[in-house]
């Protein structure tokens, strides 16, 4: 949730991380494995710079698989926050579903979790939090489940097919 309340209504830029922000080694959870994707900072920035909130929608299923802590996932979110700082990039706020329908640990086991996408648990409290332009936001991720939860949130949905994020967005014509 963010730190401060946002009451101006603002397009938002959602994004998947896996496979969208940080090249998917599967699981990755530690800043040691964590690369970015190309174009991936000069999108954030891009969208930063032209008033847009930039918001990450990820699905966490390795917590309740129990392959690595939520404190280690906030661990590596803190070190995607700071490596960003670092040009004067932002990413506005995290949203993560560490839920699973067979998830080892009984905590994080629900047979249909509301926020795991293609469910739009995630972007939707993300739009409550802050107040989003839906019908100028979208959301881009890499698998058909990130684009059935932007849908079914009401925001346009654009799958990555990979490469470099920037020349993607560029040629999709989406860029602010």
């Amino acid at each position: 949730m963010p730190a401060v309340a946002q009451k101006t209504i603002r397009p938002a830029l959602f994004l998947d991380r896996d496979g969208v922000l940080n090249v998917d080694h599967g699981y990755v959870s530690r800043w040691a494995d964590f690369a970015w994707i190309p174009g991936a900072r000069a999108v954030i920035g891009a969208f930063n710079r032209a008033g847009w909130r930039v918001l990450v929608i990820t699905n966490q299923s390795g917590i309740g698989r129990g392959y690595y802590a939520e404190a280690d996932m906030h661990a590596l979110h803190q070190a995607m926050v700071d490596d960003l700082a670092t040009e004067g990039l932002r990413i506005d706020a995290f949203y993560h579903c560490p839920h699973h329908p067979e998830a080892l640990l009984e905590v994080y086991r629900h047979p249909d979790p509301p926020d795991r996408k293609p469910n739009p648990g995630m972007l939707l409290r993300a739009m409550a939090d802050w107040p989003t332009d839906r019908a100028s936001s979208f959301m881009v991720g890499d698998r058909e489940s990130d684009l059935e939860a932007a849908r079914r949130a009401g925001v346009e949905g654009l799958l990555f097919p990979g490469g470099d994020l920037l020349a993607f967005l560029k040629a999709e014509g989406r860029l602010p």
